[in-house]
């Protein structure tokens, strides 16, 4: 006995003597991008990046160092990029635009997973220019996402010495989530070329899968890691003050709205969140979009107060199906207030609690909404979660009779190969004055290899099934003749494959596409088939960046309500449909400072034919602005019911004075809402995560007839002790 437990200690040394180590020094480095501190020297190293895309095989040509060490405050990292030329490429000075700071600009990057359970994590990047991005990671049941509307305070500067180029980072412990009683944390780092289109990543991935997937972190051990939990108690005052003028009724309307924001680590790993009357305001414009189908799409949430911890309550359904949608408490009338408790009460158990409270508003009643939600690491494969979201009238501090709420179970599977996940949820609502068909039900896989992708879910949904707080679009129909809305309950599946060839000697292909089909199916809850969507691809992809395209889609629907997509009256009759149409397009190589996507698509709809064509153009006059060109047009010609184009054209301009303080400017024209917009925002961050906001908003209708005009001034500031 005494022998085996030698062995296991033995091995279990050895174990810990190949993971690396972040060592602990009493010291705070300068982050200033000059690396001249000699704790440096003794850093823990991680080199030998891994190719990750446009290929996936073998070392990097150019390395990347990266030294990392924590003082119990800080974690502190140093990455030196070993470029060919001092020359560097950004696409923007805008902090948390993803899309630009990484994707389109050379960067460096690390995801972090305190817990090391591969659910949830964090992204900090940097680009060229010093400019932050920071991001939740999460795991939605088959594959990870980032929220990045999700903030923290962390330090950063860049620098280039001959053609090495510099990141220093500073990321407070007091930023994270993390349990003080495990040492072992996951970490990725990852090295963007955008110049030569290159991706890097410490750790080898295989390119079907995302650079910030937490399966892919290394496990690292901290060295006398914090013994308790360091504090952070967060206020972030606010104040809006909002003016606007309702041209067409020469009526005009001013308001100061105040706002408090507040955070407090009760742990290291959990965090109660508090809000008094929240900004709803629309500073940050949603970008407007052609919906030709029947049901409605949604937008992103940026509130403060719903982004910590979101993936608790953003992952509780599945695509199309989402028992709880924030966006939904305070759309119609004012938030007061909100209660959120969130986190990690052991490594294994995750909590969230959310309250939040409404006003009531003409014939809006006041609405009290509760959020309950625990997740449980089964096994490293296996998750499970359970919720419960709750609406409920209030009349002052009194319950009313009319309530809703949703219960529901998920169980997420992550296969030791990576290659396989899943997802399993069940849910059920209780809405007041309702009864039978209240169920939801889904249930979906995923397989994922370097050349294959395939994908099968199916799902019910029962008439009944009522989420006032969540987002499930396809059980509302919209009966456009008799002018009313009728619930339905349905069943779908969903299939889809991806075929890839990788050329391994092409010096102009990167890799082609040559199969893609997939297929969405619905029936209603007599078994027939309502609609079923096929699309097939394929698209050939260019080491230049560049790309080319085709792809077929067809529709059946057996449309059970009339349907207007001309806005003109005259509907489209219940009847059978089938239909399909053909696109082609060409993508221009993205990483130049002008680049361009081209498309055109025609073929029957419904009872009639419809023409799309698209461009999309990016000018960059790097780094100091960047122009953006979108025109799109849907012709529709659906013979005795009319011909009519619907145009979206959008113009974004956007002015860098430097990484705090940016200008830019949406020019939105959309036929279909009937509206042409401009909204221009300056926006200066005067104090880390503390802005002042000055928005003008101008809406004209599609023949340039002013309806209403507003400008709007915003101003926080964040008390971080």
């Amino acid at each position: 006995m005494k022998s085996i437990q030698i062995f296991f200690l033995f091995i279990g040394l050895i174990i810990q003597a190949q993971q690396k180590s972040i060592p602990f020094f009493d010291t705070t480095a300068t982050v200033d991008g000059k690396l001249n501190e000699i704790t440096w020297q003794n850093a823990a190293t991680f080199t030998n990046f891994n190719n990750f895309f446009p290929d996936d095989v073998g070392l990097a040509v150019n390395q990347t160092k990266v030294r990392v060490y924590h003082n119990g405050k800080s974690l502190f990292i140093a990455a030196e990029y070993y470029d060919k030329t001092p020359e560097s490429k950004v696409s923007t000075l805008k902090r948390d635009n993803h899309g630009d700071v990484v994707v389109r600009s050379d960067a460096f990057g690390l995801i972090l997973d305190p817990f090391n359970k591969e659910n949830n994590g964090y992204y900090f990047i940097l680009n060229a220019a010093n400019t932050q991005v920071d991001a939740l990671v999460d795991f939605n049941g088959t594959d990870y996402n980032l929220n990045e509307s999700w903030n923290a305070v962390w330090k950063s500067k860049t620098a280039t010495e001959g053609t090495t180029k510099i990141y220093e980072i500073e990321i407070p412990f007091k930023a994270l989530n993390f349990d003080v009683t495990n040492t072992t944390w996951g970490i990725q780092f990852f090295y963007r070329d955008f110049k030569t289109n290159l991706w890097m990543t410490y750790t080898d991935v295989s390119r079907n899968f995302f650079q910030f997937d937490l399966r892919f972190t290394e496990d690292v051990v901290l060295e006398n890691p914090p013994k308790t939990s360091n504090s952070r108690f967060v206020v972030s005052p606010s104040i809006t003050y909002n003016f606007n003028k309702d041209v067409a009724a020469n009526a005009s309307t001013s308001n100061i709205i105040p706002s408090v924001d507040a955070q407090y680590n009760i742990t290291s790993s959990l965090r109660l969140d508090a809000s008094i009357n929240p900004d709803f305001s629309q500073v940050d414009v949603d970008q407007q979009v052609v919906n030709l189908t029947r049901f409605a799409i949604n937008f992103p949430e940026r509130r403060n107060f719903f982004l910590e911890n979101s993936d608790l309550f953003n992952n509780l359904g599945a695509t199309g199906i989402n028992p709880f949608y924030s966006r939904i408490i305070g759309g119609t009338t004012p938030m007061q207030f909100g209660l959120k408790l969130s986190g990690n009460v052991s490594s294994n158990t995750r909590i969230g609690v959310l309250n939040a409270q409404t006003e009531s508003e003409t014939e809006n009643p006041a609405q009290n909404y509760t959020v309950l939600v625990g997740a449980q690491k089964l096994s490293k494969a296996l998750t499970t979660t359970a919720y419960l979201v709750n609406r409920q009238e209030t009349e002052g501090f009194n319950f009313k009779g009319d309530f809703n709420r949703v219960f529901g179970i998920n169980m997420n599977y992550k296969s030791k190969n990576n290659k396989w996940s899943g997802l399993a949820n069940f849910g059920k609502s209780f809405t007041d004055n309702v009864s039978g068909n209240t169920n939801f039900f889904n249930a979906e896989a995923q397989y994922s290899t370097r050349k294959v992708f395939a994908k099968g879910a199916f799902r019910t949904v029962d008439k009944n099934f009522i989420a006032d707080v969540g987002f499930v679009p396809r059980l509302n129909n919209y009966d456009a003749i008799n002018g009313i809305t009728i619930r339905e309950g349905y069943s779908s599946t969903q299939a889809e494959m991806r075929l890839i060839a990788l050329p391994e000697n092409s010096k102009t292909i990167q890799y082609f596409r040559y199969l893609f089909p997939s297929n969405t199916t619905y029936w209603d809850e007599e078994g027939k088939v309502t609609q079923s969507s096929s699309f097939i691809n394929q698209a050939l992809f260019f080491r230049n960046a560049s790309s080319v395209f085709i792809n077929f889609n067809h529709e059946y629907i057996n449309l059970k309500y009339g349907f207007d997509p001309l806005q003109n009256g005259k509907f489209i009759q219940p009847d059978q449909y089938s239909f399909g149409a053909l696109r082609v397009g060409y993508n221009s190589p993205f990483n130049k400072n002008v680049s361009y996507r081209v498309g055109i698509q025609h073929g029957d709809y419904y009872n009639g034919n419809r023409t799309r064509f698209y461009t999309f153009s990016t000018f960059r006059f790097l780094p100091y602005a960047k122009i953006g060109a979108d025109y799109e047009v849907n012709y529709l010609d659906l013979e005795e019911l009319g011909i009519k184009p619907f145009h979206l054209a959008r113009f974004t301009g956007e002015i860098f004075f430097n990484n705090r303080l940016n200008w830019t400017t949406y020019v939105q024209y959309n036929t279909q809402r009937n509206n042409f917009n401009i909204n221009s925002r300056v926006q200066w961050e005067y104090n880390p995560l503390s802005y002042i906001y000055f928005v003008i908003t101008d809406n004209f209708d599609q023949h340039i007839y002013r309806t209403n005009w507003g400008v709007s001034f915003k101003m926080n500031y964040r008390f971080d002790f």
